[in-house]
């Protein structure tokens, strides 16, 4: 592997570095995962524990012609890896011809990325807003917080085929937030609660669950109506306990949110599983998050019976799992800064 260097012919007052660097993180929605597509609003939070570096820079080995080269560390699946680089390949052309930063040497982008793959955690928007915000530092762009969200999203319906755009903004917040129809707002937090997230081992693939799920509410007249009324009064009516401090009643919403998502066979045997155990351990809530058919879910418990809940995910078959909480997380609302 090349170390990139510095690009001849680049305008020293277009490069911030020699080499560019971008961050992300992993996210899980609480409430409201494929409704979100139909315009139903969705709660989800980030997951800092789980963070994709890129970095971005002119190779010395390269043929030149304005190739890309993408590097992976790790140990994903070959089709992952080829999905993914593909729609980077495109999200980096776009970016050179819309800010005008052709550089005319061969490009390196190596992503160091520590969120499992097809498990409903926001892998492909993590990637993608990281190399997006390597991409500009290296070139020495400024972006809004709207156009690194527009060109993530790009990205993301390449991967997805149709996405709602509620991982590209979760994965660059700073705390829980409020999505609908394009548009994020802060979420008040009083409960003092932790998620625990166990990854059940079975990769899901979300552009297949959402043509399921499609497929599933076409047959019946009325079932997609019923399906996203369902998930918005759960969602809506989450939101509000969150911020009343009504910690029990948050928990419930949840717990209802995973029989529906249940009910639209989006779930397994293996998560019907990890979900009934966290229950069991004490967890005041328990549901699937991210697109199903395997994947991940997450638990809401109190700090007292964390540790129970996660021994006990753990011994129904959990692979991992990790914990995220609410308190000490800033306000998640729109995304103001620029990358430099």
């Amino acid at each position: 592997m090349t170390v990139p260097t510095p690009a001849e012919g680049v305008q020293q007052a277009r490069r911030a570095h020699a080499v560019g660097v971008g961050g992300a993180h992993a996210k899980a929605i609480v409430l409201g995962e494929h409704a979100v597509v139909y315009g139903a609003p969705a709660l989800a939070v980030p997951v800092p524990q789980l963070a994709v570096t890129a970095s971005a820079g002119w190779s010395s080995h390269g043929e030149g012609g304005g190739e890309v080269s993408f590097t992976m560390t790790g140990s994903p699946s070959r089709p992952i890896v080829t999905e993914a680089f593909a729609g980077l390949g495109l999200l980096t052309s776009h970016f050179q011809e819309t800010y005008g930063a052709e550089g005319g040497r061969h490009l390196d982008v190596i992503i160091d990325g520590g969120i499992p793959h097809g498990r409903g955690l926001g892998s492909s928007a993590a990637y993608a807003r990281s190399v997006v915000l390597a991409l500009a530092d290296l070139y020495g762009c400024r972006l809004t917080g709207p156009e690194v969200f527009e060109l993530v999203q790009r990205a993301e319906n390449v991967a997805h085929g149709r996405s709602s755009g509620v991982d590209a903004a979760t994965v660059g917040a700073p705390g829980p937030i409020w999505f609908r129809t394009g548009a994020t707002e802060p979420v008040d937090v009083a409960c003092d609660g932790l998620f625990v997230i166990a990854d059940s081992g079975t990769v899901g693939r979300t552009k297949d669950a959402v043509e399921q799920l499609r497929e599933h509410l076409s047959r019946h007249a009325g079932a997609r109506e019923d399906f996203v009324d369902r998930a918005t009064e759960l969602t809506v009516s989450a939101r509000q306990a969150l911020a009343d401090g009504k910690s029990e009643e948050f928990g419930s919403y949840l717990t209802d949110c995973h029989r529906l998502l249940r009910a639209a066979h989006l779930s397994t045997p293996r998560i019907d599983d990890l979900v009934q155990a966290a229950l069991d351990a004490g967890s005041l809530g328990a549901k699937i998050t991210g697109g199903g058919l395997g994947g991940c879910m997450i638990a809401f418990t109190s700090p007292v019976a964390a540790g129970q809940v996660t021994r006990r995910l753990h011994e129904a078959g959990a692979v991992q799992t990790w914990v995220v909480p609410l308190k000490g997380q800033a306000g998640g609302g729109p995304e103001t800064g620029a990358a430099r």
